[in-house]
């Protein structure tokens, strides 16, 4: 296969299924792929400005959501079916790119992270202008600690959200009715014909779903008449596990900062919208929010945060307890917690189970690099480790013991003087939401 072409979309307004083409063309033929994903249905029918703003969304979405089809072959060529302004041509491209560096680097791809769209000549008609600073928020919940942080922040603080996921499971169905709030849900359908080519050998591995995640809330935000969508990404989703060919690659790519900016521009360019996107969480780290988290004793018996647990169909099974995820979040809880309350979230006590020491050596900088997984920074263990090596209730736990003594002395330093519960660093936080996050403190 030589290029990926977008050959058209369409949406059905009764229903709320929009259908999405995409085709890997070589000179053997095309494959192609249909994606479907379906918005929820507003109560009233939309007017003929919201669907005017939400074709424009939908647009960009179109163009991003091809990524998981393009990854199967990782043609040369990437040709979009009209033109775009700059703003969106450059979250294209990054998506593609920046959004793919890790599935390059496992699948020795540089030409992926060169890869620059073939973009239609002409011009691109400006949008309507869609103002939705001041309407309810929408709040993407995942069902880890991170988006209760934020959901139970702007309930607290007078915002009044509406909850929101994409292909809800049992874990994000219980969090929803845990908060007691009424919440939205999209679905997204991959086109089967994917998962056929992967089981042949087609190329995999990870793409940037946050990206295409967001664009699905923009889109039922904008259906349904509601403001921005708030996300819960942190300020550790922009730093890389490594360098590669002279780029970093960063499995939170989509999550970061500049992923962030980047999606707030395109669709301030081409959707019209002044307050689209920004996650309220952005200038703190992991620790500090596990700090928040807990203050909240609401979703005890719910929360987790672990992606293998999302694959259970047991609503009681909600951690693995044998992951990066499951090891850095009880890392990071445990400071803040008596022990027995940690240890009733995750079913277990990880720090007593000698087993996850090669683990936690990983999270700590002892071992290899931080892992493919969205877990904080390796500073942020280290300061979680000091912490619990001050209290009585862990300095004696078996693996807190060994991982002390591990860890080496200019980590420890480094620990001392460390900024982790200040927050820092560039985010997009609107003037009306930045003191959200003080209903929790």
């Amino acid at each position: 296969m030589d290029a990926f072409t977008f050959p058209s979309y369409a949406i059905d307004l009764a229903t709320g299924e929009a259908l999405f083409d995409y085709a890997l063309t070589g000179p053997d033929g095309e494959q192609r792929f249909t994606e479907a994903i379906t918005l929820p249905l507003p109560a009233e029918p939309p007017s003929d400005e919201t669907v005017a703003t939400l074709g424009r969304v939908l647009e960009l979405l179109h163009v991003v959501a091809g990524v998981s089809y393009y990854k199967a072959a990782a043609p040369p060529r990437l040709v979009l079916p009209a033109p775009l302004g700059a703003a969106a041509t450059a979250l294209v491209t990054a998506v593609y790119t920046k959004g793919l560096a890790e599935y390059a680097y496992r699948n020795q791809l540089p030409h992926v992270l060169e890869l620059r769209p073939e973009v239609p000549a002409g011009e691109v008609p400006p949008p309507r202008v869609y103002d939705d600073s001041d309407r309810r928020p929408l709040s993407a919940v995942g069902g880890g600690k991170d988006s209760i942080v934020s959901l139970e922040a702007l309930r607290r603080a007078g915002f009044d959200p509406v909850p929101f996921s994409v292909n809800p499971n049992h874990v994000i169905v219980s969090v929803n009715e845990a908060s007691g709030l009424p919440a939205l849900a999209a679905r997204r359908r991959l086109d089967p014909v994917l998962f056929d080519l992967n089981a042949a050998g087609a190329r995999n591995g990870h793409i940037p779903v946050t990206a295409i995640n967001s664009l699905i809330a923009v889109a039922t935000a904008v259906l349904h008449g509601l403001g921005p969508v708030v996300m819960s990404n942190e300020r550790s989703a922009s730093d890389p596990n490594l360098i590669w060919n002279g780029h970093e690659i960063n499995h939170q790519w989509s999550k970061g900062v500049e992923a962030e900016g980047l999606l707030r521009a395109a669709l301030a360019e081409h959707a019209g919208l002044t307050e689209p996107y920004f996650s309220l969480l952005r200038s703190l780290s992991e620790l500090h929010i596990a700090r928040l988290f807990a203050t909240i004793d609401r979703y005890d018996a719910v929360v987790t945060s672990c992606n293998a647990a999302f694959k259970l169909r047991d609503a009681s099974a909600r951690w693995c307890r044998n992951c990066p995820k499951c090891r850095f979040v009880f890392l990071a809880m445990a400071p803040f917690m008596p022990r027995e309350r940690v240890v009733g979230i995750f079913g277990g006590d990880l720090l007593a189970d000698e087993a996850q020491i090669p683990g936690y050596r990983e999270l700590l900088g002892v071992d290899g690099h931080k892992p493919f997984e969205c877990v904080g920074e390796v500073e942020e263990s280290v300061v979680a480790l000091s912490l619990l090596a001050a209290q009585d209730q862990w300095r004696d736990a078996p693996v807190v013991r060994t991982l002390v003594e591990a860890v080496p002395p200019t980590a420890w330093s480094t620990a001392a003087t460390s900024d982790v519960f200040t927050p820092t660093g560039p985010h997009h936080i609107p003037t009306p939401y930045t003191k959200t996050l003080d209903s929790l403190t």
